[in-house]
This record gives structure tokens, C-alpha cells and sequence, in this order.
């Protein structure tokens, strides 16, 4: 009897499965991590295809889960062109992108890829569910001030609108009714203005915008940045590490770990008690600016992703911007099953299943 979903999460050392029954009940949540060693021997992500998918399988056998027992598969989305929010099926245009990887090559690339392979050999559908390319900003959020750059929509999107559906039903009313700041705060840090159903705005949190994270700069004084960059001792590549991978705290303290940060702090390291300040603070000013791209009018902020497990964390920003609106808090990301509940909004009715062209 065809009554489970398989959710593929691939991640940069990781890969993460989940099996639920329809009515939403977790049968199986398993992560395998990955080591340098296994990875490295992989030019390309896409080189990753065979290992990753037997990964999976191996772990659906020793769990006794049959593929014959599946309705459908849904995939982490990855870096395709810019598309709505919402649930994708997966198709061989898709797949096309994905694998040409002319965006950005990433683990996540190959949960589309791994799930369409298995769902097709079943012959049962496949799908995405909000990958980090969601685009749904106003034309004027694009404008950055430079003709020939042009701001772009890459965020938490999964994790984001799970967030949001969240945060709407417990104030009794649907997401698309409302209008909701949602932080996430992991190793990337993305805030978006969410009205009424569609992300009007969010600072890109992997090009260097927006709040500095554990390991990536956030928005940064321009010509310092241009300055540094023609000073003659830096590559290309070493400034582009200093905004993401070893900007952040990181650069600061030589540990990106909140949670080590955090206590330090508490214990009264002054230095990292300034730096753990300093995020909470350009996070709620984040907050704040999306507060205005919302004309004020905010039904609820809501914090979340791995860092809002900091109750320190939480209380600074909790304190700068309670004026704005009621805070909530969802710890974690909830990948796994985000992507199980947005794939089942569109597979009974409640929300589009879109098509990629």
C-alpha cells in the first residue's frame, strides 16, 4: 500500500532521510555524515551521485522500508534559476539545470536528482519544496544602488516559510493573511519581510548581506571592502573567504560556535560578550529594517534556526524589538519536515503545484 513519502536532504557532509506515514507520523529520521576523506575523492558535486544515492538506499534497506510502499519523494531544492515559493515536481528540466549546476554547485543540487531517479524507477512523482532561490521580491527591494548590480533573492527559504505557516497558525490565522519578520539564524543569517504569502524582501545571506553570522561578514563598509581588495594582500579568493567561510564572528574570536561564544560571554569574557552584542544587535536592526519594508504593520516576528536555541541570543534581540511586534521562537531549521508538509499543502489541494520550465 502506497502510504509513505521519502524526504532526501543532501547536505555539504551530510546526508539526511526521513520517512513519514500521509497522516504526517515519522517513521525514520536518519543523518550520515560524511568525512573529508570520502568527499574529497569527488571533483564535482554531481560526482557525489552514486554514493549519495546509495547512501540512502542502504539505509532504507536496514530500515525494512520498501519503495514500493512510496507515493512520492520530495528533494531538497538547490541552486536552479530564481522561482516562487512553493511545491515543485521535478522534471527532466529541472534535472537539465541542476546537473549544468551554472548557479552554484552544491549538495543540495542532488537531492532533485536522487529523488526524481527513485521516484521515476516507481513510477510515482518527485518534487522540491521552497529551495534557497526562492525570488519573490518586490521590483523595488531589487534596486541596490549600483546599475550594474542588481540584488537577488538566496535565503533560508525552506526554513523561512515553515517558520512563517508556524507563526501564522498559532495567531489562528493563515500565512497568506499575514505579514511576519522571520530570522533565521544558523551559519548564514537571512531576515525576510513575509506579506501575506510571498517574501517581499531578504538580505542575501551568502553574498554578504545583512547581519554578520558565525562564519560569514554581512553587509560591509563598501569602499573599505574596495580598498582591501586593490591593497595587494589579498587573492580573490582570500576576501571572498573573509565574507563567507571565515568572516563573522569567526574572523573575531577564532571560533564560530554560539553556543561557546554565548558562554564565554556569560562568564565574563568581555571580548566575546561585545562580539555576541554586536549579532544580536545587527539582527534586530535587520528586523527593524523589515519592520519599514512592511510599513510597520507586523503581525509577529519570529526567530529561529540553530542559534535561536540561545536563550541569551534570543533575550537581546527579544529586547530591541518587542516594540515592533509579538516575538516567537522555533529553534532549529526542521528541514525534514518542512519539506514533508510543504509538498503535502500542494499534493491534496491547500496550496499550487507548480511546474518548471
Amino acid at each position: 500500500m502506497k502510504n509513505l513519502v521519502l524526504v532526501i536532504n543532501p547536505g555539504s557532509t551530510s546526508t539526511k532521510i526521513a520517512v513519514y506515514d500521509k497522516s504526517g507520523k515519522e517513521i525514520i529520521n536518519e543523518t550520515l555524515r560524511h568525512n573529508s576523506s570520502e568527499l574529497s575523492k569527488y571533483e564535482k558535486i554531481i560526482d557525489q551521485y552514486h554514493f549519495r544515492a546509495d547512501t540512502i538506499k542502504d539505509i532504507l534497506s536496514k530500515d525494512n522500508i520498501s519503495t514500493r510502499d512510496f507515493m512520492f519523494i520530495v528533494g531538497r531544492g538547490g541552486f536552479l534559476k530564481p522561482i516562487s515559493g512553493g511545491t515543485w515536481t521535478v522534471n527532466s528540466k529541472m534535472i537539465k539545470d541542476l546537473k549544468k549546476a551554472e548557479r552554484g554547485e552544491h549538495a543540495s543540487n542532488l537531492g532533485a536528482i536522487i529523488a526524481y531517479d527513485i521516484a521515476k524507477d516507481m513510477n510515482i512523482p518527485s518534487y522540491i519544496v521552497d529551495p534557497i532561490v526562492v525570488d519573490e521580491l518586490d521590483d523595488v527591494a531589487r534596486i541596490s544602488g549600483i546599475p550594474e548590480i542588481e540584488r537577488t533573492s538566496v535565503f533560508h527559504a525552506l526554513n523561512q516559510k515553515a517558520t512563517a505557516r508556524k507563526a501564522a497558525a498559532a495567531l489562528g490565522k493563515k500565512y497568506e493573511k499575514v505579514n511576519v519578520i522571520v530570522a533565521h539564524m544558523g551559519g548564514g543569517v537571512t531576515v525576510g519581510a513575509h506579506k501575506k504569502g510571498r517574501v517581499v524582501d531578504v538580505n542575501n545571506g551568502i553574498y554578504g548581506e545583512g547581519p554578520m553570522s558565525p562564519e560569514r561578514s554581512g553587509s560591509l563598509p563598501a569602499e573599505d571592502v574596495v580598498n582591501m581588495c586593490f591593497s595587494g594582500k589579498y587573492t580573490k579568493d582570500q576576501m571572498a573567504k573573509k565574507i563567507h567561510g571565515r568572516g563573522g564572528v569567526l574572523a573575531y574570536l577564532g571560533t564560530g560556535d554560539i553556543k561557546e561564544v554565548s558562554e564565554e560571554a556569560k562568564n565574563g569574557n568581555k571580548k566575546f560578550k561585545l562580539i555576541h552584542d554586536a549579532m544580536a544587535y545587527q539582527v534586530a536592526k535587520e528586523i527593524g529594517a523589515m519592520a519599514a519594508v512592511l510599513d510597520g504593520k507586523v503581525d509577529c516576528i519570529a526567530l529561529t534556526g540553530g542559534i535561536a536555541y540561545d536563550k541569551s541570543m534570543v533575550k537581546k534581540i527579544t529586547t530591541r524589538v518587542k516594540f515592533i511586534s509579538k516575538v516567537m521562537v522555533y529553534p532549529g531549521e526542521n528541514e525534514m519536515e518542512a519539506l514533508f508538509q510543504g509538498a503535502m499543502l500542494s499534493v491534496t489541494g491547500k496550496a499550487n503545484l507548480n511546474e518548471y520550465k
